[in-house]
């Protein structure tokens, strides 16, 4: 086996079937893209109203639940005799209770869920994570199944930092890791040596679309440069919710008016990279994977 950071790459015999809830973005398409291609085509959970609609997730063997409907999740993978499961792709909205209808797999899991919501979204992960296991099924990382998804440490792409882009770098990692304990967001952007936003529960796109309408509406127009970073919470649940940027990334971060993007090296995802690398030199950001002690 080869190693990814927070987990060794599986090997899947031929009677392993591989689950993976797809939630928003191109996380869940690559993983399942990637399965396909080895030879085990997934069978894929497709979160109602989170699942980008016209990718290739649609044409494998699935089935669309409400994200109301968690409590049939561990009913539903042990019908289909499911063995791993795959956590990929965003969740933007929580459950509303009003529209969860009473069951007894409800009943059955319903202390540990309000534990897990009491506990913020990392600790409503790894209840979940947890439950799944419970039940004989083995939860893995999508950078086990798709390990060169994670970013490497330095440059990527034909761009580097200059020298005073480190003091950016170094401020929105220090702002993402102490949002990231408290379990707020994973995200923050740096300019002039400071960090001058953090992300919510609205997520990296709204967050760099407020740093471009701070620039627009004169409150930052006199700072240049600047950089996103995001990282890993501390104590990350490995295996779920791991930082992603992709080309749209680029896109939004170049739009804020941005010099570069960070993001922890090992601990996240960077999808598309192609793609990433391509646009990012074609805009003039640099992309760059960070390493805990090059952030301090």
């Amino acid at each position: 086996m080869t190693k990814a950071e927070g987990g060794k790459k599986i090997v899947l015999s031929a009677a392993d079937r591989v689950a993976v809830v797809a939630g928003s973005g191109r996380l869940p398409v690559n993983v399942a893209e990637s399965l396909a291609e080895t030879g085990h085509a997934p069978f894929i959970v497709l979160i109602e109203g989170e699942t980008d609609p016209g990718t290739s997730l649609w044409s494998y063997d699935g089935k669309v639940l409400a994200i109301e409907q968690f409590a049939a999740l561990v009913p539903l993978l042990k019908r289909e005799r499911i063995t791993h499961l795959v956590l990929a792709g965003g969740i933007s909205r929580r459950p509303a209770w009003r529209a969860i209808r009473p069951s007894v797999s409800l009943l059955r899991i319903l202390p540990r869920a309000l534990a897990g919501f009491a506990r913020g979204d990392d600790g409503l992960l790894r209840i979940l994570v947890d439950l799944i296991e419970d039940n004989g099924i083995k939860v893995v990382g999508a950078h086990q199944v798709v390990p060169n998804l994670l970013a490497i440490e330095g440059r990527i792409g034909g761009l580097a930092p200059k020298d005073g882009d480190w003091a950016d770098l170094r401020a929105g990692l220090e702002a993402a890791s102490a949002i990231g304990a408290l379990d707020i967001g994973q995200a923050a952007v740096a300019i002039g040596g400071r960090a001058i936003a953090l992300e919510g529960i609205e997520g990296t796109d709204l967050l760099l679309e407020r740093v471009r309408d701070l620039r627009n509406n004169g409150r930052i127009s006199g700072r240049k440069r600047g950089v996103l970073v995001k990282c890993a919470k501390p104590g990350q649940e490995m295996r779920a919710d791991l930082p992603t940027i992709g080309p749209a990334t680029v896109d939004a971060a170049h739009a804020a008016g941005l010099a570069g993007i960070g993001v922890e090296a090992g601990r996240s995802f960077v999808l598309d990279v192609g793609e990433v690398v391509e646009r990012a030199d074609r805009l003039g950001l640099f992309v760059v994977g960070l390493t805990s002690e090059r952030g301090k």
